[in-house]
């Protein structure tokens, strides 16, 4: 695999979605969990997408239970959460793992091509990779960056 577009996920709402779909665009790919104490960053994030949506940036949405079991819910529970409490617009994902030989393969290759300060493995919730309109990983940000620290970084890869 070389690039996001070489991979698909399954939305929440069950349908296998190929990430060749978002060719071209600039993603932020971020998992997620509704019981976190960085939960409040959804707001963030979906401002993001707001700003950004029609200059070509998409967020995707990965929920994870691996973390403290703050993602207890399941797929509907979640988008229901996310659209009541932060009125969330941008993808969401089927539920996945992030770390261990059960993660996602598209979790596997973005840890792989931008580790953090403890190597690929994530460490907790809502962890960040911004994806260029190419396919390629060009960062990766922590737990305690706040999406609206993001801007400047998406600013540079997208067109004005």
């Amino acid at each position: 695999m070389t690039t996001v577009y070489d991979f698909s996920a399954t939305t929440n709402s069950g349908a296998e979605q190929a990430l060749i779909d978002y060719k071209g665009k600039v993603l932020l790919v971020v998992n997620t969990a509704s019981e976190c104490g960085f939960t409040p960053q959804y707001k963030g994030l979906e401002e993001l997408y707001k700003t950004y949506v029609d200059r070509g940036l998409v967020v995707l949405g990965f929920p994870c239970d691996q973390f403290g079991h703050q993602e207890p819910g399941d797929d509907e529970a979640i988008a229901d959460f996310c659209e009541v409490n932060f009125g969330v617009t941008f993808p969401l994902y089927s539920k996945i793992d992030v770390n261990g030989s059960g993660a996602h393969p598209l979790f596997k290759w973005m840890r792989a091509e931008q580790k953090g300060t403890l190597g690929s493995k994530i460490r907790w919730n809502f962890t960040k990779f911004l994806i260029d309109a190419d396919g390629n990983v060009i960062k990766r940000y922590g737990s305690t960056t706040k999406p609206e620290d993001i801007s400047a970084d998406i600013e540079k890869l997208l067109p004005a």
